[in-house]
């Protein structure tokens, strides 16, 4: 297969939720209002670091659509899919553009307020004495 060559996005970005692999900047974003099966999704203009799966013709509520599956290239879950064509008029603005599950991607801003507990056993303010 070869070596995976992977693009590290500049600026907040979205991430995906198992190996944390750069997928989306946030300036990017178009919409929060999509749906997925599995609930929320978002919907992009570009989006990298990715490995695009096989076309098919997909009736969603919103029409029928060619759509391809998207995965990470690094772990290959599934994040997604793009849209390749509308079929319907008002449903053209879709096309070229990505759709990034919610529950499969994480908010780089949430890295920011993470944080891990020392666990390791320290000397009380009495001990310090």
């Amino acid at each position: 297969m070869g070596r995976v060559f992977v693009v590290e996005l500049e600026g907040r970005s979205y991430r995906c939720k198992f190996c944390k692999t750069h997928l989306a900047l946030a300036d990017d974003l178009v919409s929060r209002a999509f749906h997925c099966r599995r609930g929320k999704a978002y919907l992009f203009n570009n989006a990298v670091n990715l490995v695009v799966g096989a076309l098919e013709e997909r009736l969603m509520l919103s029409g029928l659509h060619t759509v391809a599956d998207i995965f990470c290239c690094c772990c290959g879950q599934i994040v997604g899919w793009k849209y390749e064509a509308a079929h319907e008029r008002s449903q053209k603005y879709k096309e070229g553009k990505y759709v990034l599950e919610r529950g499969r991607i994480v908010d780089e801003a949430d890295f920011s307020t993470e944080f891990y507990i020392d666990t390791r056993p320290s000397m009380s303010d009495a001990e310090d004495v």
